[in-house]
């Protein structure tokens, strides 16, 4: 049996598709986009982080790990990382849960069966299940076992993804897919890959063949402060879902968050958007009235100042 490694199962989620659903969130992802505001979904393997609103300062930690990889200093709990070997045994000795591993193995039944629990709030809310991360298709294999199990319980399937996986793999998963959220955040390639690591060349044709397949997609982009706010950007993308993508039923305009920095910290990371404020509501408007010049269906969320 094939399992899946994830991060996060959201509960009671309205901000990833139609409708209550319940996302769940898979960890590795091959972009490293400078605003991710889910970095414990980037790397595939689990990962040690320490809670500074927590730590009661019992230092119970300290004498249980056995290999001398944490500091408690008057700035916080450092974390060697090249010495941690995620033994868990931190995570046992802390009285205050101060630490915790991200990432847990699931079978396809049992996240079904966690999946299933809030049946009665998709129905009654014509929402469903999403499966996001990350990036979900890394983790290809679990997939193609945990969502035809999803279809023949009768829940809506929506795939979250970023584009950046090989054609066959999604030919694997779409049969079971009633609709696919397909982020798109930059369209010019070489500022693409200055903030993403990688090309948007896969991302564009993967696109392309999805919208072809029939199934419906609804287009994310978040709006980031200096990396995808601008109107040339926003123009360049609509210009491509109108006469690219026929698919296409609606445009999500994801208002940047700065929600994320602790993340970051718990991570060991520096984070470039640290001092980065919201944007503000006229922002997102003139972003929201540019882009509707393009997609007809398109809508903005998230907090403004």
């Amino acid at each position: 049996m094939t399992t899946g490694f994830l991060f996060n199962v959201q509960q009671f989620s309205t901000e990833d598709g139609p409708g209550i659903r319940t996302t769940a969130f898979l960890k590795g992802c091959p972009l490293r986009c400078a605003w991710c505001h889910n970095p414990e979904g980037m790397d595939a393997a689990p990962q040690l982080v320490w809670y500074n609103t927590r730590c009661i300062a019992a230092r119970d930690c300290l004498a249980a790990c056995p290999e001398n990889a944490l500091e408690l200093t008057p700035a916080g709990m450092k974390i060697d990382r090249q010495r941690c070997t995620l033994c868990g045994k931190c995570e046992q000795a802390c009285p205050a849960a101060a630490f915790e591993t991200i990432g847990r193995t699931w079978t396809p039944a049992e996240l079904l069966a966690m999946l299933l629990k809030d049946q009665v709030f998709y129905e009654t809310s014509h929402g469903g299940v999403t499966f996001s991360g990350g990036e979900p298709m890394r983790q290809v294999d679990f997939l193609t076992e945990i969502l035809p199990l999803c279809k023949r319980s009768g829940l809506h399937v929506a795939l979250d993804t970023c584009g950046m996986a090989a054609w066959e793999k999604y030919e694997k998963v779409l049969p079971f897919v009633d609709l696919v959220l397909y982020d798109l955040k930059i369209f010019d390639p070489l500022r693409h890959r200055a903030v993403t690591g990688s090309s948007n060349q896969r991302i564009l044709q993967n696109a392309r063949r999805i919208a072809r397949s029939g199934k419906p997609i609804w287009i994310r982009t978040p709006i980031i402060p200096g990396y995808t706010d601008d109107a040339a950007n926003i123009a360049a993308i609509g210009r491509f879902v109108r006469e690219e993508l026929p698919g296409v039923q609606r445009w999500d305009l994801l208002a940047y968050t700065n929600m994320a920095s602790p993340k970051y910290q718990r991570l060991g990371r520096a984070y470039p958007l640290e001092n980065a404020p919201l944007l503000l509501r006229s922002q997102m408007e003139a972003v929201h009235q540019e882009a509707s010049r393009w997609v007809t269906e398109t809508h903005w969320s998230g907090a403004t100042r």
